[in-house]
């Protein structure tokens, strides 16, 4: 019969100490201790958020030389790139943790490491772009202003900086949005068919139901998470319909109403089995949007090996130089 270790009394320690962090609202670092499956639910959790932020670039870089002004496409170049940057500083958090970016970047092109299930959606109009940048970056928002206060020092750090850019992002959509809303009839109409495909997917960001999520409960145990799947889509919600009754646009729930006893929006069913089926890989785009990556993966073989090359130049340089006073005080 298998025994279980007994915790050595080192061990009990460190854990009590580990718990007392979390328990003050304070920081893990890096070089702290912390518990295996404390670290595993970080590497999954960051992974998943890095590579959201990459594979996100792709549904907008679509529009990107189809936008329809040069402002418009300054600013979508500059969102994009932002987006870049985003995914390159979680990867940087990560690897505090042990691992290796090139590892987690090979997980998910192999197919087995998730990222966010609304980006596999397709943006069929110039509105769709308008309606990433209000609702999706919104969610995001909503979900990242919490992640700023998670108990792993790296990750909330990088948050801060992640939501002052995705602050200027959802204002960037929204004001595409107010645009089309208040245009043409075309244009009007254009706005409301994009919110009416994106209205759900931008819910089910949020995760599932908190009575189906596998790993919820753990992570607010440990203060990585600091509100609940539940609580956070309702905050969006409840920030999300003022708004667009503004651009006097219509949400595609027949079952939304405002409860004051609650102070809340009420919404009506979300299609979980849509959520379960994207994550599962079989939504409308994942195999397009993992295509894509690999195929730029690959076509940026000769530029990682170019800058390989150089830094093994430079490195060599620097040796040189270093050895070189050396050689000359021993011939002298």
């Amino acid at each position: 019969m298998t025994q279980t270790a007994t915790p050595s009394a080192a061990d009990t320690a460190r854990e009590s100490a580990f718990e007392a962090v979390i328990a003050d609202g304070g920081y893990i670092e890096p070089k702290d201790w912390m518990p295996d499956r404390y670290r595993k639910q970080l590497v999954r959790m960051m992974s998943q958020h890095a590579h959201s932020e990459i594979v996100g670039m792709l549904p907008e870089g679509n529009w990107l030389t189809r936008a329809p002004s040069l402002r418009r496409k300054m600013t979508l170049l500059a969102k994009v790139q932002d987006e870049a940057g985003h995914g390159l500083y979680i990867y940087c958090g990560a690897e505090t943790l042990g691992v290796d970016r090139h590892e987690l970047v090979d997980q998910l092109h192999a197919g087995t490491a998730k990222y966010s299930s609304i980006f596999n959606y397709p943006t069929l109009s110039w509105a769709d772009i308008g309606m990433i940048g209000w609702l999706v970056d919104g969610a995001a928002i909503v979900n990242q202003t919490m992640l700023a206060k998670a108990s792993y020092g790296p990750y909330a750090r990088a948050m801060i900086r992640i939501c002052k850019e995705e602050n200027f992002h959802k204002r960037q959509g929204y004001e595409i949005c107010a645009t089309l809303a208040g245009g043409t009839p075309a244009q009007r109409a254009m706005a409301q068919e994009s919110l009416n495909r994106w209205w759900w997917p931008s819910l089910m960001m949020f995760g599932p139901s908190d009575k189906d999520s596998p790993n919820s409960a753990e992570l607010m145990k440990w203060g990585v998470k600091r509100k609940s799947n539940d609580e956070l889509r309702q905050r969006f919600v409840n920030l999300t319909i003022p708004q667009g009754q503004a651009l006097g646009l219509t949400f595609p729930d027949p079952d939304l109403r405002y409860d004051e006893a609650t102070d809340n929006w009420e919404f009506g069913e979300i299609d979980w089995d849509e959520f379960w089926s994207v994550v599962k890989g079989h939504g409308p785009c994942n195999e397009e949007r993992l295509e894509a990556r690999r195929a730029a993966h690959d076509n940026g073989a000769w530029v990682r090996a170019a800058a390989e090359a150089y830094a093994a130049k430079q490195r060599a340089a620097r040796a040189a130089v270093a050895a070189s006073p050396r050689e000359t005080r021993r011939r002298s």
